[in-house]
């Protein structure tokens, strides 16, 4: 419930019209249109590239696409504005499972639970993810 709560206040930090943006953009990911929304979110960006969430959700939509080198770019500009955004670590451990980078995904996820140690599920997920990074048996 607390990382909800979190979320929520990083999507509203933006200004009106980047939080119209990000509505739109966020409403078009849902409806199964990534590249609409990957515009949007990129408008959010232009419009204040100091906003890491904007970052955030246009990763999610260009590896919605298919992009994934563009979704890890993204995914670096939003550590690099907020190096505790556990979101982004999530999704960047997501992007390398899909690749099965499991090492990455691993990493992040390590980097994740030390942010945000109380995440459902989370000791469960590092332990597998370790297995297939590492070739673990814990």
């Amino acid at each position: 419930m607390l990382e909800t709560r979190i979320e929520h206040i990083w999507l509203d930090a933006g200004s009106p019209a980047v939080r119209l943006l990000m509505t739109r953009g966020m409403r078009e990911l849902q409806a199964g249109a990534p590249a609409d929304a990957e515009e949007d979110f990129g408008a959010a960006i232009t419009l204040d590239p100091a906003y890491a969430e904007a970052w955030h959700r246009r990763a999610i939509a260009r590896f919605e696409a298919g992009d994934t080198q563009g979704a890890i770019a993204d995914i670096g500009e939003v550590l690099q504005r907020e190096p505790r955004n556990f979101a982004a670590l999530d999704t960047l451990a997501r992007l390398s499972e899909a690749h099965q980078d499991w090492k990455g995904a691993y990493a992040a996820w390590q980097k994740k639970l030390e942010i945000d140690p109380k995440t459902p599920g989370g000791e469960i997920k590092l332990k597998d993810l370790q297995r297939r990074a590492l070739g673990d048996d814990t």
